[in-house]
């Protein structure tokens, strides 16, 4: 096999690791000496690497995956070894991993096993007319559920009401009992996005500077999702999905992938893990330059574990997604890749009003929407007294979230920029920036 696959950068190898530790670790191991019986064809790139033991470890991976194996006994995906062998990789076919090598049988073996699940997952997707009854069984679990969901909001109704007659000014001398009471029979509703919702309440009290303010905010979007579900019935269909999705219902990837699906040409625009003591959650943002449309992939992974699926970031996925139903619709199912590159040029973005005029828009149709993606054009950061922020060439600003932004502050050089971010109430999170140099972006 020919190799067909655009050798990435060190920074999207890197990108792809788990934590600090792996990243140092992995970098470590990005020299020859280590290994033997490198190579590279079609998509898999293999090789043993010695380690304290008397048998090298064999590590292979799946760059459409882009997927990892080896016989270390890391729990984390990539391990060390698999970055390391990337990073010999992505140094170039004049490096220690030559393309058009022969496959080892160790190697072939998990490169195919991998194909032929990936076919009888393709399989399995149900068509418009398959599997009538499992449809119907799965239609009558939703409707029991539903209605020990409307339980819960009827008494999370009833807690709201008590809570504002006592007075929101008094919650930070509650403690968090009284929440973590709400939040558990919340759970027991199986609701566990109102759940999630009363939990966050808990952290506004006593939080500094204005949070009675805070807290009314956040319990009036929490009081608005119950009384939606409530009245699911009478709202317009993509705004009722949406208040079935912040509930905490879930759509079945297979049957989304039966429906419509959206082909482009993805930019991974970053990636990152958020964890709480339940689950590890790998929000990965794409970009389609052509039709100007955001995707948000999302990941999972038990406690204390990476999320398998891992995109570097920087390449660009000929790839068919599925979008969630939703009044915004960001949310999509990753389906079929036909291959990878890497851009050709920065994409275009807009100056800061319009991005926050399009955050507003979104707001306004799905009012609980935790963070909107904006790509701004020639932007400047400014250090400020308290807070950091961007600004375009008209004077417009909007404040930055964190403390240290010198890496993004190194990409300028006091020059404007292209800066991929996250935006919420209090302002952006920069995920990703370009330097004038290079198409590629930089994870922030």
């Amino acid at each position: 096999m020919e190799d067909t696959e655009a050798r990435w950068t060190a920074d999207q190898v890197l990108a792809l690791a788990p934590d600090a530790a792996s990243r140092t670790a992995g970098a470590r191991l990005a020299a020859p000496a280590p290994w033997s019986g490198t190579g590279a064809a079609g998509t898999a790139v293999w090789g043993l690497c010695a380690g304290s033991g008397s048998r090298p470890y064999q590590t292979v991976v799946d760059l459409s995956g882009p997927a990892f194996a080896c016989s270390c006994p890391s729990r984390k995906f990539p391990c060390k070894h698999a970055l390391g062998l990337l990073l010999l990789w992505a140094a170039g076919d004049g490096g220690p991993v030559a393309a058009g090598a022969a496959e080892p049988e160790w190697a072939e073996q998990w490169t195919a096993a991998r194909h032929r699940k990936a076919e009888a997952a393709a399989a399995a997707v149900p068509g418009p007319g398959a599997a009538p009854g499992g449809r119907e069984a799965a239609k009558k679990r939703a409707e029991r559920r539903a209605v020990r969901v409307e339980g819960g909001a009827v008494e999370l109704e009833q807690r709201l009401t008590d809570l504002l007659r006592s007075g929101l000014a008094g919650s930070d001398r509650a403690g968090y009992q009284q929440w973590d009471e709400i939040a558990a029979r919340m759970v027991d509703a199986q609701a566990p996005g109102l759940a999630a919702r009363v939990r966050e309440l808990s952290t506004v009290a006593g939080s500094g500077g204005d949070w009675p303010s805070r807290m009314l905010e956040e319990t009036g979007l929490l009081h608005l999702l119950a009384r939606g579900f409530l009245g699911r019935q009478r709202l317009p269909a993509p705004l009722a999905e949406t208040v079935r999705t912040r509930i905490g219902f879930t759509v079945d990837s297979a049957e989304l992938l039966a429906g419509p699906l959206v082909r482009g040409q993805w930019l991974v625009l970053a990636q990152y893990d958020t964890a709480d003591e339940r689950l590890t959650t790998r929000r990965i943002w794409l970009y389609d330059c052509a039709s100007g449309r955001f995707a948000l992939v999302l990941s999972f992974g038990a406690a204390g574990r990476a999320p398998e699926l891992a995109l570097p970031v920087g390449t660009v996925l000929d790839a068919e997604l599925a979008f969630h139903p939703a009044a915004v619709p960001l949310r999509a199912v990753l389906g079929t890749r036909y291959g990878t590159g890497l851009p050709e040029e920065v994409p275009p973005g807009t100056a800061v009003g319009p991005a926050l005029d399009s955050y507003g828009t979104a707001l306004a149709d799905d009012p609980w929407l935790d963070a909107w993606p904006v790509l701004l054009t020639d932007v400047v950061p400014l250090p400020g007294q308290d807070r950091w922020h961007v600004a375009d060439s008209a004077d417009a600003a909007v404040p930055l979230l964190g403390a240290d932004h010198w890496r993004l502050a190194a990409i300028s050089g006091g020059h404007p920029v292209t800066l991929f971010a996250e935006a919420g109430p209090t302002g952006l999170r920069p995920l990703a920036g370009w330097t004038r140099a290079s198409p590629i972006p930089i994870a922030l």
